[in-house]
């Protein structure tokens, strides 16, 4: 929704794409077109990157916004995006394919020297593996999809009797939710103090952050949703005036003269496309 004001506020016609569950959705209505792209499962709809990517050509848009989940970390629709001329409203496929997947991004960040919190190398491919990591860091431990976000695909382990549900039931929301059911294992650390700080970048070496954020008091798995506080608005302000807006909300947009974007999230965005990293700082007592 607030992409779609965004948009509005730049000029910008809002186009959204839906599921049949999704017809009658706020963000459905308020856009100035809709169209629907599946059934209700994800994978039919959201993950069906045939389908949104018909859709797109069929209304010759310029750029696509991912929104949270589904396809938004997913280099292979990133790069799709990019071979047909659409801007991404997001990270490069690469950069997408190095920090994207968390299992492999807990490798990357062991192989840079940083300090990440105990648990499997890389993703388990069944329970034999998990059995092993959770005896070598010790109960309790968390099971994340390796494709995860906003807190899908993740169960707390206490014991070993609890180990097999929670890697069934975390696999099949993670395929349900990303199109992936690879699972990675951590240590649960509980009661941790959590501070991110957010990192803007764009490919014409345009790069802004905002001070730290502690996200301690989150009653989620996801952090708690931060509004952007004087640092990062400062910082906003400080790129408008080379041309830097904000982009649209709803699944796609399209300017007065037949411009078009996908997207469901606010980013700020020039005549290309912005994409944030979040670093997370994680301490415990």
């Amino acid at each position: 929704m607030r992409v779609i004001r965004a948009c509005r506020e730049l000029g910008i016609r809002t186009v959204a794409v839906y599921s049949d569950a999704d017809r009658h959705a706020l963000h459905v209505r308020m856009a100035d077109e809709a169209f629907c792209i599946g059934p209700p499962a994800a994978a039919e709809s959201y993950l069906n990157i045939p389908n949104i990517m018909s859709t797109a050509e069929l209304l010759g848009v310029d750029a696509i916004h991912p929104g949270y989940g589904f396809l938004a970390e997913n280099p292979h629709f990133s790069e799709i995006c990019q071979d047909v001329n659409i801007t991404f409203v997001g990270p490069p496929p690469e950069a997408i394919a190095i920090m994207g997947n968390k299992a492999a991004a807990r490798q990357r960040m062991k192989a840079a020297g940083v300090p990440v919190v105990p648990g499997s190398e890389g993703p388990v491919r069944n329970e034999s593996e998990a059995t092993d990591v959770a005896r070598s860091v010790g109960f309790p431990i968390i099971v994340k999809a390796s494709a995860g976000g906003g807190g899908r695909g993740m169960r707390v382990v206490h014991t070993r009797e609890d180990l097999r549900r929670a890697l069934q039931t975390a696999q099949a929301e993670a395929e349900a939710a990303f199109g992936s059911g690879e699972l990675y294992l951590e240590k649960y650390v509980e009661e941790p103090r959590h501070i991110e700080v957010q990192i803007l970048a764009d490919k014409h070496n345009d790069v802004c952050r905002s001070w730290r954020i502690s996200t301690t008091t989150s009653s989620t798995w996801a952090p708690a949703t931060v509004r952007f506080n004087a640092a990062i608005k400062s910082c906003w302000r400080s790129l408008r005036p080379r041309g830097c807006g904000i982009a649209s909300s709803a699944p796609w947009a399209r300017r007065p003269s037949a411009r078009r974007t996908l997207s469901t999230t606010p980013v700020p965005v020039r005549s290309s496309s912005w994409w944030i990293a979040t670093v997370i700082f994680t301490s415990w007592r």
